[in-house]
């Protein structure tokens, strides 16, 4: 049974500023993701990868169409899901790596990390997120800095440790490795691995062919969903 099912999707941006001009982006999106598989979505800049990944998140709402995630359960649809219901699924449903850190100014990369896991067991989620900043070659002097302060492969991984510290049974990649030299596109590689192997569902946008043959079972061309203008 698919962890996620996307079924005849379409997103058209409106630009209001320009007197409503209406840009097509995609229209019939439609891909199942098995849990334990990782599909890649292919296609040239501004194809629309990136934009299904936003509306796989809710944070960009589709114009027609199902995105059914299951949750516990049962099937939820988050093209139809009300605001609080999707903060709910973000928070224990669906993780997500997007191209840029955004974190709280001033709070340190090691609470960052950690904070992600939650309010509760606060000593043990620290130690967790050591362990992963750890791994991720992120050097113990920088865990008691805000993460503004390094540079963009170093928050590139941060970002990284924010979102594989917990296992979300769907995981979302957008450009994970972009900033990332050859010996930190591989450690970001077997971690991808180690969540399929535990039955994560992961949808990437992933740029770098060796890293997405290195990932990817199933590839989506976003291109055949091209929306003509």
């Amino acid at each position: 049974m698919p962890a996620l099912k996307l079924f005849d999707v379409a997103k058209t941006f409106t630009m209001h500023l320009r007197g409503g001009i209406r840009l097509p982006v995609v229209s019939g999106v439609t891909f199942d993701v098995e849990p334990g598989q990782c599909v890649v979505l292919t296609g040239p800049s501004g194809s629309g990868k990136s934009s299904i990944l936003k509306m796989i998140y809710g944070s960009y709402r589709c114009d027609h169409g199902q995105i059914f995630l299951r949750y516990q359960t049962s099937f939820v649809d988050i093209a139809a899901a009300e605001p609080r219901h999707l903060l709910t699924l973000r928070r224990r449903a669906i993780g997500y790596v997007s191209q840029f850190l955004r974190a709280v100014p001033r709070v340190p990369a090691l609470d960052v990390v950690a904070d992600s896991l939650g309010p509760t067991r606060g000593k043990d989620n620290r130690t967790r997120a050591a362990e992963l900043l750890r791994r991720l070659n992120i050097p113990e002097r920088l865990w008691s800095l805000p993460p503004a302060t390094f540079s963009g492969g170093e928050q590139q991984r941060v970002n990284i440790a924010r979102s594989f510290l917990h296992d979300m049974p769907v995981l979302l990649l957008d450009e994970p490795t972009a900033s990332l030299d050859a010996r930190n596109r591989e450690l970001v590689v077997d971690l991808i691995t180690e969540k399929k192997r535990r039955g994560i569902a992961i949808v990437a946008v992933v740029h770098d062919e060796d890293v997405r043959e290195a990932i990817a079972d199933s590839l989506v061309d976003v291109t055949l969903f091209a929306k003509a203008a």
